[in-house]
């Protein structure tokens, strides 16, 4: 028997419905906030400072996205850096820190007896790996922003990388030219042959592929026109009240996954756009694209906001059904009760697609949603506070299968994005929920080589 099955001894009844229908279950919550190279450092082997000051390989916010790669294996992404540090308003604090990904494990246990949970969650940083492009990106200059320029002192010949300094964008393209320096990463999904990755964007909006080992960027996918934001400034608030067409600012496209087929990838963006969100019939309406990997091609689906601010997440269930991460900002972190946190199902597969529909006709075309779990309720239930909940719950992946009470059950994990500051926002935390087959019917795991 495994150390996974030896749970059972500890919590297995708590997780057998008398119901006909399982609830899905808490079973551990585990935090991360160090690594081999120490407290509150990643592996990136990157040294300095950054302009704000802060460390260049800071370890933080890595729940922006979440991705399971088999085998216990996880890939987490942090977004953009830390902006939180005032130092140059000019640039919304944004600084030169290099986008990456980060390799965890996720060590399951069993709990000792008389514990509040049946397992112990061990998460250990593995690797980072810094993005980079193998033709030149374009970076600010400074000019006018009382900063140096944007262009990481780390580039090297066919090595360029991407940061999250907003000012590294060329402004006489569309915010989604792919040659802009600058990246704000919110999700991350990995391909069938384990080799490759992909990563959202909420400045292009840009969905992007690299290669896992090098983090060398090897493919872009053209997202559609409709996206592109068609004011582009250093500051979020600027883009935002001149703009009339695209992504909000720090909007954009929040999550992604890939179906277990490994055909598709399907982004959602996390607020409505500018040009629905000015029509009182979509202004609750986020739009999902569809991308075959192979061709490129797209298409768009309207989903309806329930009584969240955005989606944070998506994970699919099987190649046309899909969870979202529904949620608020209320939490801890912003000094305030969580409310919303909600997981919904929903499917695509006679969904119309609404490309070229706006108000009204896109409004009555949004898929049909179920809610699946509600995350304020569930960890109040374990005796967590709303003010304790993090106020950005935003990575979801399905994990490994475990073994309780005789019975196999699937994992759902779930982690936050902390914003780089644990003594504000909490840890890096991954809870770690386990269900049946009655909870979420018709799942496919990705199967993805080793």
């Amino acid at each position: 028997m495994n150390r996974i099955a030896l749970a059972a001894a500890v919590f297995g009844a708590a997780l057998v419905s008398t119901s006909a229908r399982a609830e899905m279950a808490l079973i551990g919550i585990g935090t991360i906030n160090s690594s081999s190279a120490g407290a509150n450092a990643d592996l990136s082997k990157l040294t300095g400072k950054l302009e704000n000051g802060l460390p260049a390989n800071l370890l933080g916010g890595f729940g922006s996205g979440l991705a399971y790669a088999g085998n216990g294996v996880f890939l987490a992404v942090p977004d953009r850096g830390p902006n939180a540090t005032p130092y140059n308003a000019a640039v919304d604090e944004t600084v030169s820190f290099i986008s990456r990904f980060h390799t965890l494990t996720l060590g399951l246990a069993p709990a000792a007896a008389g514990a509040a949970l049946p397992m112990t969650v061990t998460p250990q940083l593995t690797a980072t790996a810094l993005l980079s492009s193998p033709t030149p990106l374009v970076y600010g200059t400074g000019a006018g922003l009382n900063l140096s320029n944007g262009a990481p002192a780390e580039n090297a010949a066919n090595r360029f990388y991407f940061t999250g300094r907003s000012d590294n964008f060329d402004p006489k393209q569309p915010s989604t030219f792919p040659g802009n320096g600058r990246l704000d990463p919110e999700s991350i999904a990995v391909s069938n042959d384990g080799k490759s990755v992909f990563l959202s964007d909420e400045y292009g909006p840009f969905v992007y592929q690299f290669d896992r080992a090098t983090g060398q960027r090897t493919k872009t996918f053209a997202l559609p026109t409709n996206f592109a934001s068609s004011v582009l400034s250093p500051l979020g608030a600027t883009e935002i009240a001149e703009g009339t067409q695209g992504r909000t600012a720090n909007k954009g496209m929040e999550g992604l996954t890939i179906t277990p087929d490994g055909k598709t990838l399907v982004g959602v963006m996390q607020a409505a756009l500018l040009q629905d969100a000015a029509v009182a019939a979509t202004k609750k309406l986020v739009r999902f694209v569809t991308i075959d990997i192979a061709s490129g091609a797209t298409r768009q689906f309207g989903y309806l906001l329930t009584d969240g601010s955005g989606v944070s997440d998506i994970v699919a269930i099987n190649n046309h059904e899909f969870l979202a991460d529904e949620r608020d900002g209320a939490g801890l972190g912003d000094n305030s009760k969580a409310v919303v946190k909600k997981l919904f199902r929903f499917d695509i597969a006679d969904a119309k697609d609404i490309t070229t529909l706006l108000g009204a006709d896109a409004a009555a075309a949004a898929v049909k949603k179920a809610p699946v779990l509600d995350l304020v309720q569930a960890l109040g239930a374990h005796g967590i506070a709303p003010e304790k909940v993090p106020a950005k719950i935003e990575g979801i992946a399905f994990g490994p299968d475990v073994t309780i009470a005789g019975a196999t059950r699937h994992t759902l994990v779930i982690a936050n994005d902390n914003d780089f500051l644990p003594d504000v926002a909490g840890p890096n935390q991954l809870f770690v929920f386990a269900f049946t087959d009655a909870d979420l019917p018709g799942l496919v795991p990705q199967q993805i080589a080793q």
